[in-house]
């Protein structure tokens, strides 16, 4: 099982290379397994026992299994955020100097900047086009080749580079796209070279003129097993879509009969607050279509529990004092229990107990973080849908190292250990 499951994994992460691609590969798994896509809820039409899925802004997805049991009476949700710290493209990127052309990019979310040097990017996104016919359309695009680079400054120009160099985001982190004409022109056009791409990708739209667009940097160097014993996994993006991923298995495979629902929203990594993130009425608008009136709505939050997985920081083996000395998750040591009493992330004692519990039933094991007193601690969409629902809510995640970089870590057995959990959790096997 666990070979299979990071087999699986590996390939949605190369498929996700951004939130809207996330989604799209979600709802095509949700389908090819019977799960039917809706445009709106309508509680007195579901059908129990039927899997169904809807999506807003193509980025934020809700799917769920109807029970048997009236929605009152409790369900169980799995939360988790379909986006990563990226370089966004600028509205007007192009810049040309000394016989190159560069796209200026956004840093979006708290990303790790200096490994984005040196390394093969691609671009992937959603473009909003006018067709031959004037009508206004959307979709996703992806280049899957390496099309831009960010150079180093050779050391030989800064001597002092290995003593820690800084990173200014809006001077040095401009990509080089394409040689420029030797005009010195700045006359290219960035919208043209995305339809070109969309032409390339739709052949149906051989007339188009894109209008905007919503494009990312992602490096192509494919997911892969790591070590000599191939205990780890190195990938972009596995905060937090190793979380969606897996979550997307539990509720492939989680009782047909019990209520049980998939949460998986954007923006988690700037905040949460929009249409479509966490602090928005995605999930309460759900929780109202199921239930008749204010009465309902308000006791099937009060018996419903929520299992908010992001990734947990593993302890660094080469900086183990980031830890505190008790609290220090290691890979392939099953998930982690996020706790810390200031409400950065949501889990009481009695969820934790919930999970403890819930773990020796299924025999996984699980662990603790707790961040060093003396730092500051970071957060999930955990706390902000309890306030917002008044959802019990536990903090979870896989232990992780070098979070926030383009290529980060996991165990290859904590995936199957979270989703033996997850399962558990939504059978309700405590």
């Amino acid at each position: 099982m666990m070979s299979d499951v990071v087999d699986e994994l590996l390939n949605f992460l190369a498929e996700a290379t951004t939130p809207f691609h996330a989604v799209s590969a979600m709802e095509w798994r949700l389908a090819a397994a019977g799960f039917t896509e809706l445009d709106a809820i309508d509680g007195e039409k579901l059908e129990p026992g039927q899997g169904y899925f809807y999506t807003r802004n193509g980025s934020s997805i809700i799917a769920f299994r109807a029970g048997t049991n009236p929605p009152e009476q409790g369900l169980r949700l799995i939360g988790a955020h379909t986006d990563s710290p990226n370089l966004s493209v600028k509205p007007n990127p192009i810049k040309v100097r000394h016989g190159v052309v560069q796209i200026a990019v956004d840093v979006y979310g708290g990303a790790l900047l200096n490994p984005w040097f040196d390394r093969d990017l691609s671009l992937a996104g959603r473009v909003n086009f006018v067709d031959s016919e004037g009508v206004l359309n959307a979709q996703l695009i992806d280049f899957q080749k390496p099309v831009a680079i960010i150079p180093s400054l050779a050391i030989h120009l800064d001597r002092e580079a290995n003593n820690g160099r800084s990173v200014n985001p809006q001077r040095d982190i401009l990509p080089v796209l394409l040689e420029a004409d030797g005009s010195g022109s700045s006359q290219i056009d960035f919208r043209a070279l995305l339809a070109e791409q969309l032409r390339r990708q739709y052949p149906e739209y051989d007339d188009v003129r894109v209008l905007d667009y919503e494009m990312s940097l992602y490096d192509t160097q494919k997911p892969a097993r790591v070590g000599l014993d191939e205990a780890f996994i190195a990938s972009a993006r596995l905060d937090n879509l190793l979380s969606c991923f897996v979550g997307l298995r539990s509720i492939l495979d989680a009782d047909a009969s019990q209520w049980s629902v998939l949460v998986c929203n954007d923006h988690e990594e700037v905040g949460s607050a929009s249409a479509v993130g966490a602090q928005g009425p995605m999930l309460m608008d759900f929780i109202t279509a199921l239930t008749v009136d204010a009465a309902a709505s308000r006791q099937l939050r009060e018996q419903s529990v929520m299992v908010s997985v992001d990734n947990a920081h593993a302890v660094h083996p080469n900086f183990s004092d980031k830890h505190d000395e008790n609290h220090g998750p290691l890979l392939n040591a099953g998930p982690v229990i996020k706790i810390n009493r200031n409400q950065r992330y949501a889990t009481s004692g009695t969820g934790a107990a919930l999970v403890r519990l819930l773990a020796e039933r299924v025999d996984v094991p699980v662990q603790s973080f707790v961040v060093r007193t003396d730092l500051g601690c970071g957060s999930t969409i955990g706390p902000i849908t309890a306030a917002g629902t008044g959802i019990d809510t536990i903090d979870l995640g896989v232990p992780t190292l070098g979070m926030h970089s383009i290529r980060e870590l996991a165990g290859s057995r904590d995936p199957a250990y979270l989703e033996s959990l997850l399962t558990g959790f939504l059978n309700r096997l405590v």
